[in-house]
């Protein structure tokens, strides 16, 4: 499951973006949060993890605000997602951080799960910023 870290980060890239965000602009926290109906006091803790990430940048002061690294079609949903969620893995035997299990040589449903997380991933990294805004 998606959690509120995920998706709120989505609608702050996505809120950049429509901002022109990877243009000269920088966009002020509270506007996010006022449009996202969103609390500026979460947003704040969200967007250090997407400027430490390296996804948007962030000035402090007059005239401050934040902005996108790139252009809007060179996010991947999937590569937000993960950042803020961690691994996308359906079950924990594929999570990768996790000590293999006792039960994978001979583990039937397995396969399943592989398929299943490939697609998942491949939908979600198939998906760019500039396809949710468009």
């Amino acid at each position: 499951m998606i959690s509120t870290r995920g998706r709120y980060a989505l609608r702050v890239m996505m809120d950049l973006a429509e901002q022109d965000g990877e243009g000269k602009q920088r966009t002020p926290l509270k506007d996010i949060a006022e449009r996202q109906g969103i609390s500026k006091k979460y947003l704040e803790i969200l967007v250090k993890e997407l400027v430490n990430a390296g996804l948007i940048t962030g000035v402090s002061g007059k005239g401050g605000g934040y902005r996108l690294c790139r252009k809007a079609d060179e996010y991947s949903v999937g590569e937000i997602l993960e950042l803020m969620e961690g691994s996308l893995a359906s079950v924990a035997c594929l999570a990768g951080d996790t000590i293999g299990c006792e039960q994978a040589a001979g583990c039937r449903t397995l396969p399943m799960w592989e398929e299943f997380d490939r697609l998942t991933h491949d939908f979600f990294y198939g998906k760019k910023l500039s396809d949710l805004i468009g």
